[in-house]
């Protein structure tokens, strides 16, 4: 029998569900979802729910990156149609120019980046209300972002441990990165030494937390020059510290030109895997042909011939049997197959081979560009 506090929760956050007008991607598949809570961080939230819904549906949380809407970035990444096809619920917090004047989650904000401040709690209440109103399974709700989207992810995770199965952050940066302006600008250029157990504490730090913790996925472009792949080694460093991984012991293996990095439990279980992306910048890498595609390319929404929105969702499990076997498989040699891949040493990622570097000439219009990227994707330049 239906609990009545989630009947009153769904007939409440359902009344408040209104659909949202056309946008400069096409027709909305998101609708206004009201009523949520006291919404301290002023956030607008989307969200999409399949026709078809599976019992106990899983929960996907996704935050665009700055200069997007949720609209445009669902559009990009795919997750609602996916969504369709595997039976689960989208949940799209969505940023307002009041708050932001680049769209930009406020990650770098001691008002927003706290466990129950501003933003932060604003996503909590959100996510309490979808998973109350739709009989979310709560130990499948899982959150992704890009860049800015991708470090409020990271607080998200780190803020709310006891929420989230994983998460996947996508071109972003660690919990802990920065509490102001300047610090953001540092951080996004080059977050400096790196400290395995202090970036780790940050974590452990931010919630009183005692239970297991998020599997994560962490996925950077090998060439971004918004925000550096420093971050990228930085974040997996943090996780690695909070899952007691050795960071000696990961199974790599090589999809396409792509390279990919896991970390097990002792009872083979993914915990930590690392993407990095062979000559993308700043952007979610999607594919929009082939076995995996997903998506529309757009403006950080990159082609890439791999698809971070279906291969994160396989690694949560959200995937049939048969999709997930798919992915597995796409872009491999024959004899490469995932239960035998080798051990190798890792201490930060050596360049990818692929990797180019900036061009020699025209350094100050260079720098000035980098500047101006940065300014844009923390939201402090129009």
């Amino acid at each position: 029998m239906t609990k009545l506090s989630a009947t009153i929760a769904k007939l409440t956050v359902m009344r408040g569900v209104t659909a949202a007008p056309a946008n400069a991607v096409g027709a909305s598949r998101l609708k206004d979802l009201e009523g949520f809570g006291a919404n301290p961080g002023a956030l607008m939230a989307r969200i999409h729910v399949p026709s078809r819904l599976h019992e106990k549906p899983a929960l996907v949380v996704v935050l665009h990156g700055c200069t997007q809407t949720a609209d445009g970035y669902d559009h990009g990444s795919g997750w609602s149609h996916l969504a369709d096809e595997q039976g689960f619920v989208c949940l799209f917090p969505e940023q307002q120019r009041t708050n932001n004047p680049n769209l930009c989650f406020n990650w770098f904000s001691p008002a927003d980046n706290r466990r129950d401040r501003g933003e932060a709690l604003s996503i909590r209440q959100m996510i309490d209300a979808t998973v109350a109103a739709y009989d979310i399974d709560p130990s499948r709700v899982f959150v992704t972002g890009l860049s800015a989207g991708g470090a409020m992810t990271s607080v998200m995770l780190a803020s709310y441990p006891e929420l989230f199965a994983g998460g996947a952050i996508i071109a972003g940066l660690p919990h802990g990165s920065a509490d102001n302006v300047q610090q953001a600008l540092q951080a996004m250029r080059d977050p400096g030494a790196i400290n395995a157990k202090q970036l780790g504490d940050l974590v452990r730090k931010a919630s009183r937390h005692e239970g297991s913790w998020p599997r994560i996925s962490i996925w950077h472009g090998s060439a971004d020059q918004t925000v550096s792949s420093k971050n990228a080694d930085a974040i997996l460093a943090q996780w690695l510290s909070v899952h007691d991984l050795d960071p000696t012991t990961a199974a790599t293996e090589m999809i396409g030109q792509h390279r990919r990095r896991v970390w097990k439990d002792g009872s083979s279980r993914p915990l930590v895997e690392d993407f990095r992306i062979a000559k993308m910048g700043h952007g979610t890498p999607i594919a929009t042909t082939g076995p995996e595609a997903c998506g529309s390319a757009m403006p950080h929404m990159l082609d890439a011939g791999i698809s971070s929105t279906r291969r994160i969702a396989s690694t949560w499990g959200l995937l049939g049997a048969d999709q997930t076997a798919q992915a597995a498989s796409t872009y491999k040699r024959p004899d490469e197959t995932p239960a035998h891949l080798p051990a190798v040493k890792f201490s930060r990622l050596d360049p990818m081979a692929s990797e180019t570097s900036p061009p020699a000439g025209s350094a100050r219009a260079g720098v000035e560009k980098v500047i101006h990227d940065a300014l844009r994707a923390a939201g402090l330049m129009r």
